[in-house]
Formats: structure tokens, sequence, C-alpha cells
């Protein structure tokens, strides 16, 4: 079966940092173009981080640019989100996921993780 599991959600205060991961398995996650989306209550889950399959595009919204960081190791077959600076608007829900091409919408979303809860405080 098709899985990715997502891990590394928690509380921080602002200015802090995380790195959530998200292990695959089922599939080789590095054939595959990879995204993280978020969503926060109330409002419509959007991509922050998308990485193509050959790794050589790559797209973050732009409130991400600069503070995140999308990765993959492909020995472990897991794909990370590493997140530096991090605001309370940041505060969401954090899904990883195998698509279509990056920039990658929701309708093209193939396997989803189960999400993970990041908590920014200000």
């Amino acid at each position: 079966q098709l899985q990715l599991v997502e891990s590394g959600g928690g509380l921080v205060q602002s200015g802090g940092s995380l790195r959530l991961s998200c292990a695959a398995s089922g599939f080789t996650l590095d054939y595959y173009n990879i995204a993280w989306f978020r969503q926060a209550p109330g409002k419509e889950r959007e991509e922050v981080a998308c990485l193509s399959g050959s790794g050589d595009s790559i797209h973050y919204i732009d409130s991400a640019k600069g503070r995140f960081t999308i990765s993959k190791n492909a020995a472990k077959n897991t794909m990370y989100l590493q997140m530096n600076n991090l605001k309370p608007e940041d505060t969401a829900v954090y899904y990883c996921a195998r698509g279509g091409p990056c920039p990658m919408p929701g309708r093209l979303v193939e396997v989803w993780g189960q999400g993970t809860l990041v908590t920014v405080s200000s």
C-alpha cells in the first residue's frame, strides 16, 4: 500500500524552528514530485513547498521563501520540510504529498500524508 507518514510537528515560539519528516512506504519517493501543504482552521489547504522528482525544480509560496526548505533523502525514502524563523501565521496542519508537477495543485495530489500539527506562539 502507498503511504506517507509525517512527524515532527509541535509547539514553538515565534522565531523558532521545526523540521518535519515524511517517510514513504509502498513506493520509491525519489521517482515522484513531492510537496508540503498546510491548512489553517477555516482556510483552504495550500501548497507551501514543492520539489520535482529530478530535483531541478523547486517552488515555495511567497511567505515561505527564505525560511522553509524542502528536501529528500533517497536512501531513507523520506522527505523533509525545514522551517526556520517561524511566525504565528505558519500555524496549521502540515501535510506531505506525492503528485503532479511543481507547483502542485491539490487536485493533482496522488498520495497524502495524515498531517502533523504545527503551532507557533507569539
